[in-house]
């Protein structure tokens, strides 16, 4: 597995993944609720996420297994984590913690010294077990109500 930078050539193959971890992976948070899908897939569009691979002041990283995108993930220079989902025939290969692991380098690498997120339900556990911790009451996104804002110190950057 490769872990780089996406490009915006990326964004058609990098939406899908999104879009199909959202869908099939995510049902914990939206129940098959179609008014809580189409919130939260809105913004998964192909222009988007070109655009987001693009954009100053973050980074769209990609794991590719084989010539094809597995999983995608963002990071603002600040340390916020926008996206990390993995295609749904990737889950449970250690795929989401190599990105996760390089979203963290990066957002050090850019002068943070904590990363946030808001995880959903279903990725609860997963922050947890990487040393995240809970930093308020769940919120409502895209229609939901669990998701939980969370936070963890990351290491300083080595001179």
């Amino acid at each position: 597995m490769i872990i780089r930078d996406a490009t915006p050539d990326d964004a058609a193959e990098a939406c899908a993944v999104l879009r199909a971890s959202i869908i099939q992976l995510c049902t914990a948070d939206h129940h098959d609720d179609p008014d809580i899908l189409s919130l939260w897939l809105a913004n998964k569009t192909p222009e988007n996420v070109a655009a987001w691979a693009d954009t100053k002041g973050r980074s769209l990283l990609v794991a590719v297994e084989d010539g094809a995108i597995v999983a995608v993930g963002g990071v603002r220079d600040s340390g916020e984590i926008t996206v990390n989902y993995v295609a749904p025939d990737a889950r449970f290969r250690g795929v989401s913690a190599a990105l996760l692991a390089a979203l963290e380098m990066r957002a050090v690498e850019r002068g943070a010294r904590q990363a946030t997120l808001l995880s959903t339900w279903t990725a609860h556990h997963f922050y947890l077990a990487r040393g995240y911790q809970v930093t308020g009451p769940p919120q409502s996104k895209f229609g939901t109500t669990a998701s939980h804002p969370m936070a963890k110190a990351l290491a300083a950057a080595m001179p």
